[in-house]
């Protein structure tokens, strides 16, 4: 690159949380024009699981899917960019082109009055797998905490306790858009009629899309509704109790103490 140009490079955030960069939108791209996420992750410089926590990732964090898979047909299935996903292709390509203008205004003035720009590099990397766009829909305080309830889909609500002062500092009021943070550790899986005895915990329905066995765990992906998909990682032991296979309808628990809320 020659020295009086920067090459500036945008990502987009919900929430805080990364939604898309160049590679993630090259993604889509690849699923435009080959309809196969083999293929697709093949050309973007993604692994296969890679490419697929990548869209599910923004999946999770829309108001609706901007992928999908499809199943049958004289193709036998594949993948789609929603049209969700291509307005979000097309604005993050107007907004690339504003920022390159920008950068090149810099690059011909220089740079003596841009002390900031060291701060455009810095992000927030959080190792949490479950970060979910959701709506509030209700708070019930009682003297010590604030117990919110949250939309995730049209099929599951979570609940997260928190304190009174977290409440106050995120501005929670219903109808306001929050991300819900569940490490994957958390989760813990059980057959669908389990989930009318347990007490006390955020339990989800949802269908297994997909298991991936370690050495001594096992990730598994499910399907809550709505393009969201929650991971669990259990151990491989009751992965195999649990005969866990994709297709399979199982439930997901976990504490309302263990969601982390986020907010802009």
């Amino acid at each position: 690159m020659p020295a009086n140009q920067i090459d500036a490079l945008l990502s987009l955030r919900s929430d805080g949380r990364l939604l898309v960069g160049r590679d993630r939108i090259a993604l889509l791209e690849a699923v435009i024009e080959h309809g196969s996420m083999t293929k697709a992750a093949k050309v973007a410089g993604f692994s296969y699981k890679a490419a697929w926590d990548a869209v599910q990732a923004i999946n999770n964090l829309l108001p609706r899917p901007a992928f999908v898979t499809r199943t049958g047909g004289k193709r036998g299935g594949g993948a789609e960019v929603t049209e969700e996903g291509r307005k979000l292709i097309a604005a993050f390509h107007r907004l690339e082109e504003k920022l390159a203008r920008i950068s090149g205004a810099i690059a011909a003035e220089g740079l003596d009055n841009f002390d900031d720009l060291l701060l455009w590099g810095l992000a927030v990397k959080i190792s949490v797998r479950n970060a979910f766009r959701c709506t509030v829909v209700r708070i019930d305080e009682d003297p010590v905490d604030a117990t919110v309830t949250l939309r995730v889909s049209a099929a599951n609500d979570i609940c997260a306790i928190i304190t009174h002062g977290a409440a106050e500092d995120l501005r929670l009021t219903p109808g306001r858009s929050v991300v819900a943070l569940v490490k994957s550790s958390f989760v813990i899986l059980a057959p669908p009629e389990e989930a009318i005895s347990v007490q006390g915990r955020n339990k989800l329905l949802g269908q297994a899309t997909r298991r991936v066995d370690g050495a001594n765990n096992s990730e598994i992906k499910l399907d809550i509704g709505d393009g969201k998909i929650l991971t669990a990682v259990v151990s491989k032991e009751s992965a195999e109790d649990l005969r866990i296979a994709p297709g399979d309808r199982l439930a997901a628990f976990f504490n309302a103490s263990h969601v982390i809320l986020a907010a802009d």
